[in-house]
């Protein structure tokens, strides 16, 4: 039984051994896990040197350094401007117009033919001067007419007189009938009525022969003229011959809201004059200066706000009738009191604040309650006495009790201030090199982490970049 078992197991092939083809795709099994190995390696040192590198980076410079002066571990470099008393007047803003105080339509009183236009397009006339001339011949010849028929009727009133004088000699010798007498009477009243009406049309037909030389009605400029030489005109054209504007003086008519209205209306009530100064439309080009000359009676309740009227002398005719301005109305001004730049007033969570440069150099904030601003200047309620010196630039990353530097050129009125440790005159040039040498170390370090120690090539060559 044993001899058979032995004999099949003799009988069984032996297993041969691996073929070379099998031998390879096993290699490139355990190279291709190695590889994978591999890629996730270079995956998480590549995530790690673009995120955990940046908050290095900020741990690496000091927080001092940052800003538009970056710089190293030294002060930040400002510029300062002491608080100083002065006066800060007190405006009214609003948006006006420029109105002519007169505007005259010229119309023909008349009807007739132009026969002479006298007047230039865009001229100044003055009250009297002649402009347009309407054939007078018709006129003057309806005058004649009515002065003859005058003259006649003052002749039958002479007549008629002397026959009453007669008939009341007679009557009173009661030579003649009493009836005569009064229809005497009666025949002189008629003729004086009669005379009274001619006088009448006689001084119509002057005051037409008038009309038809037309003058100037008011001192102005001239428009285009609406009509020809040889026209045809009526009495009560629509359109008119000409239209003259007044421009000296001229004034502008603005709003203001009603919440400023007690505050400008106790000035006036104490004979102040308030001078108006006109911007053009862009706000940047003084046009001219005047006085407040009335207000308006009423508020009106649509919009809130109540009108005023300032003149202006007009003398170099820089103001044009319905011209766009902008008004400036100086209704008091804030005297002895202190005054910062506007730069230096910062908002914060509390409010307005600035930041004021103590002993040592080091900066703390303090809240204000800030007055009027007048251009790049603001007046400060309280909260700063004159002299603090307060940050005008540099303040991006300021913190309080931090330690600045003032450089001499951008001192502001501390050009002699000491500076604190570490600073010196040129601060803020010295502060540029080394906040990019910083920046450069922390590039260096980022790539070294990313590449797994490797260094970064020399640019221009292939050595490596210096130790770091």
């Amino acid at each position: 039984m044993d001899s058979k078992v032995d004999d099949k197991i003799e009988q069984q092939p032996a297993k041969p051994p691996l073929r070379p083809a099998a031998r390879q795709r096993r290699r490139r099994w355990i190279v291709g896990a190695a590889l994978v190995v591999l890629a996730a390696g270079a995956g998480a040192a590549y995530w790690l040197g673009h995120h955990v590198p940046a908050t290095s980076q900020r741990a690496a410079a000091p927080a001092a350094g940052r800003g538009r002066f970056a710089g190293g571990a030294g002060p930040q470099p400002v510029a300062v401007a002491a608080a100083a008393k002065g006066s800060i007047p007190i405006y009214f803003n609003a948006l006006g117009t420029v109105t002519s105080l007169a505007t005259v339509t010229v119309k023909s009183q008349v009807s007739g033919q132009i026969t002479d236009i006298a007047f230039t397009e865009g001229a100044m006339v003055k009250k009297g001067d002649f402009l347009v001339q309407i054939d007078p011949r018709p006129f003057q010849a309806a005058l004649d007419q009515l002065q003859g028929q005058l003259a006649r009727d003052q002749a039958m009133l002479e007549n008629a007189k002397l026959d009453l004088a007669r008939y009341e000699k007679l009557g009173q010798q009661n030579s003649v009938a009493k009836q005569t007498v009064d229809t005497q009477k009666a025949t002189v009243e008629a003729d004086q009525g009669t005379v009274l009406s001619d006088q009448a049309q006689v001084e119509a037909q002057k005051l037409n022969l008038a009309n038809a030389h037309i003058v100037s009605p008011i001192d102005g400029r001239v428009g285009l003229r609406q009509v020809d030489l040889g026209n045809y005109v009526q009495a009560g054209d629509a359109t008119g011959l000409v239209v003259i504007t007044q421009l000296q003086p001229i004034s502008a008519v603005f709003s203001l809201p009603e919440d400023d209205l007690p505050r400008l209306m106790g000035r006036l009530r104490t004979g102040a004059t308030l001078p108006v100064t006109l911007y053009d439309r862009s706000d940047s080009h003084e046009i001219a200066t005047g006085t407040l000359a009335t207000v308006d009676n009423q508020i009106d309740p649509a919009t809130g706000t109540v009108k005023m009227r300032a003149m202006f002398p007009n003398a170099d005719f820089a103001l044009f009738p319905n011209q766009f301005v902008n008004a400036r109305v100086l209704v008091d001004t804030l005297a002895d009191t202190v005054v910062v730049p506007t730069a230096a007033i910062q908002q914060g969570a509390p409010g307005a604040f600035v930041w004021v440069v103590g002993d040592g150099n080091q900066v703390t904030a303090k809240p204000v309650k800030t007055g009027p601003a007048d251009g790049d200047k603001t007046a400060v309620i309280s909260g700063l006495a004159a002299g603090d010196k307060v940050v005008v630039d540099g303040v991006d990353r300021l913190r309080d009790g931090m330690r600045v530097a003032i450089p001499a050129a951008r001192g502001a009125g501390a050009a002699n201030a000491e500076a604190g440790p570490g600073s010196t005159a040129a601060g803020a040039d010295a502060a540029r090199p080394a906040a990019a040498d910083a920046d450069r170390r922390a590039r260096y370090r980022a790539y070294m982490q990313s590449h797994g120690g490797q260094r970064p090539p020399r640019q221009g060559g292939g050595g490596a970049g210096p130790a770091q």
